[in-house]
């Protein structure tokens, strides 16, 4: 691998959302096996720095910094300080996301527009921000989930069916699949959402649009000038944590094993780029399944 360029030769990892749950196992998983540092990113500083300290009782060293995917001024402040004092950024792990129980109280049209919001458009505009820091190899990994599969738009057909192969066409831009969430959106505050194909989950939806998104990243990728970025989102498994009311059976290590692995791929290896990938690391056909 060539020699990182950069402010004292420093590879730079991040992970999002990272002071509990699935990405609290990543900065495990990338702590112990990163050649370079890793940096914590939360909402909340106090949470993070106590995730921090968490770490280091277990013999790990990670570094932390505020971040708030669904805030543009955290999200300018944390780009501009990783530019600032790193210039570039090896390792991007998008891991933030918020999910309603599905029994909750609150408004279908309100969970549907702080979903998008936060799991499809904060995730967008961080990638937005980050990307032109990407050095060559650098590596971003998604967490998706198996609702992020494309046969989890569901609705009505033959609307559903229509929706699908928006989503699934090899020329699908970043634009139209924005117009996408925001159409969901609109039809959840209008109460017309199952009519026109959507299913009946927000948290569904924002995934689908962040696996799509992974897609029309990838392609932007291959055609980059930086040699060998490569974007994947994973499914990380049914890990018990507080977004599943701790009821799925993996723990949070093992729910980082895949997201981890995608984040250290080695460079300039074939496969997989741009994929939906499961938790035990296969590729899954992200348009026709089967879902595992």
């Amino acid at each position: 691998m060539k020699e990182a360029h950069n402010m004292g030769g420093k590879r730079i990892a991040v992970v999002t959302g990272a002071n509990k749950g699935i990405g609290f196992g990543m900065m495990k998983e990338l702590c112990a096996k990163f050649d370079g540092i890793v940096y914590l990113t939360a909402r909340d500083e106090g949470r993070g720095l106590a995730a921090v300290e968490e770490l280091k009782k277990l013999g790990h060293t990670a570094h932390f910094h505020q971040l708030d995917i669904d805030n543009a001024d955290s999200i300018s402040k944390f780009t501009n300080y990783i530019k600032n004092t790193y210039g570039g950024l090896d390792v991007l792990v998008n891991n933030a996301a918020i999910n309603y129980k599905s029994t909750g109280p609150e408004p279908f049209s309100e969970k549907a527009e702080n979903a998008i919001r936060v799991n499809f458009f904060g995730t967008l505009a961080l990638c937005r921000s980050l990307f032109p820091l990407l050095r060559p190899h650098a590596r971003v990994s998604t967490v998706s989930s198996s609702s992020g599969h494309l046969l989890r738009i569901n609705g009505n057909e033959p609307q559903a069916s229509a929706l699908r192969e928006k989503f699934a066409s090899p020329s699908l831009t970043e634009e139209e699949l924005c117009d996408l969430m925001n159409q969901f959106v609109e039809k959840a505050k209008e109460g017309t959402w199952k009519e026109a194909g959507w299913p009946n989950s927000t948290y569904v939806v924002s995934k689908v649009g962040v696996s799509a998104l992974t897609r029309i990243q990838q392609r932007a990728f291959d055609a980059d000038p930086r040699e060998d970025l490569v974007v994947n989102c994973v499914h990380p498994g049914y890990v018990g944590t507080d977004m599943t009311s701790y009821k799925g059976p993996l723990t949070i290590e093992e729910g980082a094993v895949a997201p981890s692995y995608l984040a250290l791929l080695p460079p300039d290896i074939k496969e997989p780029k741009g994929a939906y990938v499961w938790f035990d690391k296969q590729v899954v056909d992200w348009v026709k399944g089967p879902v595992p």
